[in-house]
């Protein structure tokens, strides 16, 4: 897989104590790197319970000569759920909260409404009946206030979920975001507080901290793919309203901390037992999720990856061996160019002994992209062609005349109605929301939709106007 642009000359330093064959993690680094356009990656590695290997390669930002470092720390994106989760455990075995009791119970706000019977325990699994789709709803009033979080939960308490408790499991933003609001409202903290008392600072995570609202120029700057190459995001901005479902800011070497702390069979921030629960499945409708962690049976793994603006991540456990891996890197993918899922999944399969055969060939999402660029174009031409051959077009008539000139049109506000309804419907996200995470593919799918019904419309014009426009 090759991208379109190269970007600037990469900086690299590696740290590897011992136990993970680092030359052959750093030549698939090296060789990998370049295809997915990332600027700049860290990782760490958990063998037997301890931290073997650390590692850094690229920049910080694009154009800047500032490296990343195992300290830098990434926005870690859905892997945060993991920390929201087991904060809440932490208040189930203190009494404060407990997984079978609905949300009206902790949330009065929920009281009397649909939501309100969901258990917390739906909520940690995503078998709640919100939808991905309802998870992924953009939101315009981002104002980092400190009741961000406070008021874009008491909107989610009106919201009927898409199906019932239990009746699905269906990933949704929405679980963590009431669960964010329930830790503030149990713990009598803000969430960004609880969990840097209660999870970051015992742990030991010094280098990495909870959304705020603030610009922080100490993370890395995300990147997001543009035509074949990866643009910077303006500033280094926190959301706290979205902290609980994806706000975790964290470096790869106190992540590893993280995952050491989880797989030590010890009772410290959590109970020994709490941590095994949350690395289980959480019911009958959750046989591959526990609580905030995925579930591979196959190989016996817990994971969790991380897609925000910019930025995406990878955490991988192996409990059973007490080994882990993080993978984070400050660049979002393409759709066939630019993807970061090889590298990410590339670099974990060699620190802990998985299997992976790489994800073949990505032509045909290439084409699809490709053909969503070109198609503007296409239809920019195919106008110009109407115009030129104006008088042709004005003499067809007959039923074969009637159907070529009325065919286009709705044919094109066929497609228009896939990319503005059904699309964002089957892949469970806005458009608007798609475009923050992918712009290039934001804007040729508009464009497309937009072009394709104003040639249809432009070629009736050109046909049933008696006199040139």
């Amino acid at each position: 897989m090759r991208r379109f642009l190269a970007v600037l000359a990469l900086g690299f330093s590696v740290v590897s104590p011992a136990g993970v064959p680092e030359g052959s993690i750093g030549d698939f680094i090296e060789s990998e790197m370049p295809a997915s356009g990332v600027p700049g990656l860290a990782y760490a590695v958990v063998t037997d319970g301890e931290i073997t290997s650390v590692g850094a390669h690229g920049v910080v930002k694009i154009g800047s000569d500032r490296e990343v470092t195992p300290d830098t720390p990434f926005l870690a994106g859905s892997i945060s759920k993991s920390f929201t989760a087991l904060a809440i455990m932490q208040l189930v075995e203190t009494g404060e909260v407990d997984l079978d009791t609905e949300v009206s119970q902790y949330l009065d706000g929920f009281s009397g409404l649909p939501a309100g019977a969901i258990t917390i325990r739906q909520l940690l699994s995503h078998t709640s009946g919100f939808s991905t789709l309802q998870g992924n709803t953009s939101h315009t009033d981002v104002t980092s206030g400190k009741d961000e979080l406070e008021r874009r939960v008491d909107g989610l308490a009106g919201v009927n979920p898409a199906y019932g408790p239990d009746e699905r499991w269906e990933y949704s933003n929405t679980n963590y975001q009431i669960l964010g609001r329930l830790i503030e409202v149990v713990s009598r903290q803000e969430y960004q507080a609880y969990v840097a008392a209660n999870i970051l600072e015992p742990v030991g995570m010094e280098h990495s901290f909870v959304a705020d609202g603030e610009i922080h120029e100490s993370m890395a700057t995300g990147h997001r793919p543009w035509f074949g190459t990866k643009r910077p995001l303006p500033e280094n901005s926190t959301h706290r309203g979205s902290a609980p479902q994806g706000g975790i800011i964290a470096s790869a070497g106190d992540l590893a901390l993280y995952m050491r702390m989880m797989i030590n069979g010890k009772d410290d921030v959590l109970s020994a037992e709490g941590k095994a629960l949350m690395m289980r499945p959480a019911s009958a409708a959750s046989p591959f999720y526990g609580f905030g962690w995925f579930l591979d049976s196959d190989n016996g793994s817990v994971w969790h990856s991380g897609s925000s603006p910019g930025f995406e991540t990878l955490a991988t456990m192996v409990p059973a061996e007490k080994k882990g891996v993080v993978v984070l890197v400050n660049g979002g993918s393409g759709i066939g160019f630019g993807e970061t899922i090889q590298l990410r999944n590339g670099i974990t399969a060699r620190a802990i002994n998985l299997d992976y055969d790489g994800e073949g060939s990505r032509w045909s999402q290439k084409a699809i992209f490709i053909s969503l660029v070109v198609l503007p174009i296409i239809y920019l031409l195919s106008m110009i062609w109407a115009w030129c051959r104006r008088v042709e077009i004005r003499t067809k008539s007959g039923i074969y005349g009637l159907f070529s000139l009325w065919f286009p049109l709705f044919t094109t506000l066929g497609a228009a109605w896939g990319i503005f309804w059904l699309a964002p419907n089957l892949l469970g996200t806005s458009l608007g929301n798609l475009a923050r995470y992918q712009p290039d593919l934001g804007l040729a799918l508009i464009a497309t939709a937009v072009s394709g019904v104003l040639w249809a419309v432009f070629r009736l014009g050109v046909a049933y106007t008696g006199s040139e426009v």
